[in-house]
């Protein structure tokens, strides 16, 4: 299973500063020439990117090998890992479920898992859904306690959804680092108790409802959750394991994803081109169809609910600093006229981007099968050279 360290960096790097939404034909222009220079220059395996523009693809490529020392090469319908960008599905999941009365944006731990009658810290069960949607509850970002608590072999012996209580239950006493909606503090345990506070919502597990409200309605056909890869078959474009001296590839299985309770902060796969279906119907506003949630709740779930703060060392072209939303990251980039909505994912094997510009209804997507630094600059230099051309 992945090592504790190798989860805890990528924790730490997570935010980046009609009748269906998009066409899923092929798209008009083939990126790969652009995108090959960029995964020589930075050692990338593989490298897919793709433009959607007013509900349409207007451009897609793929380029490299599913795996390190395989021939195999990636296909535009590969599976690449999503991580923490699965966030802004569980935002949207919330949304579904506050339009139906089942929560509301200000339902509380206490009120919707139990209070100090249930063990709840009494400051822990005053936090909101928002506030864990948000990053600003005060659940701290992941530090070696809460590393035990994913990386435990309990979780084994139980179903998905019961891990998450679990893991709850075993957090539940301890108050926020900080006070609920002073800071930001980048928490994936706040979105897998966000998770809990949907399930109970619903009585569905989040898995089950990922499916039926997100990637069913979208025609996600390739969706998934966990590995991208089927046991036993290189049919995907597979993560690399960065922590030894020479990259492997994490082929399948429990090691090659992070703890499946993790689902609601981060364990959603797709092709390139089911991603850009997803920003496309964002960067629509929700105005076109289907009708996962109101425009009016998607316009709240993309509006900033709190600064992110300052970085140090920004690089070239990168804000420093932003706003965060509800699992969307919010920032003006130096190449952009406005803030727009953008995050980043990693499981610690892959790494995603995206950025969605409501405004321009222009949105852009880069996945690699390569995690940490240099598959960041990448597919950060793709999603810049994309969205300036096609902008």
């Amino acid at each position: 299973m992945m090592d504790r360290r190798s989860w805890l960096r990528t924790a730490l790097a997570t935010l980046g500063l009609g009748s269906t939404a998009v066409a899923s034909a092929a798209p008009a222009s083939d990126l790969a020439a652009d995108l090959e220079p960029l995964r020589r220059n930075y050692t990338l395996p593989a490298l897919a990117a793709a433009v959607v523009k007013t509900g349409v693809i207007v451009a897609a490529g793929v380029v490299g090998v599913r795996a390190l020392g395989r021939q195999d090469r990636a296909q535009i319908g590969d599976r690449f890992h999503l991580g923490s960008n699965t966030k802004a599905m569980t935002a949207t999941l919330a949304g579904t479920l506050v339009e139906e009365g089942k929560l509301s944006w200000n339902t509380t731990i206490g009120e919707a898992l139990g209070g100090p009658t249930q063990g709840v810290n009494p400051a822990l069960a005053t936090v909101t859904l928002e506030q864990l949607l948000s990053h600003s509850s005060g659940v701290p970002t992941d530090t070696p306690e809460i590393l035990d608590i994913y990386f435990n072999s309990d979780a084994l012996k139980q179903n998905i959804a019961d891990t998450r209580l679990a893991a709850f239950a075993n957090w539940k006493d301890r108050p926020p680092a900080s006070k609920p909606g002073a800071e930001f503090h980048y928490a994936n345990l706040g979105y897998l108790i966000a998770g809990i506070m949907i399930e109970k919502a619903a009585g569905i597990s989040w898995e089950e409802l990922i499916v039926s409200r997100i990637f069913s309605p979208l025609g996600l056909a390739s969706a998934g959750l966990g590995p991208q890869a089927s046991i036993g078959r290189l049919d995907a474009a597979v993560g690399h394991d960065t922590d030894s001296e020479k990259p492997a590839p994490m082929w399948w299985g429990p090691a090659a994803d992070v703890p499946p309770m993790l689902g609601p902060a981060g364990s959603a796969h797709m092709s390139v081109l089911d991603y850009a279906i997803w920003a496309g119907w964002n960067a629509g506003a929700g105005k076109r169809g289907p009708a996962l949630v109101k425009p009016e709740t998607l316009a709240y779930i993309h509006s900033a609910k709190i600064g992110t703060g300052r970085l140090p060392h920004p690089r070239p072209g990168t804000p420093a600093e932003g706003e965060y939303a509800l699992g969307w990251g919010l920032a003006k980039f130096d190449w952009t006229a406005t803030p727009v909505l953008t995050h980043n994912g990693s499981n610690g094997f892959n790494l995603a981007k995206i950025l969605v510009d409501t405004r321009s209804d222009l949105a852009v997507v880069a996945l690699t099968n390569f995690p940490e630094a240099k598959a960041d600059d990448g597919a950060a230099e793709a999603i810049e050279g994309l969205y300036k051309r096609f902008a």
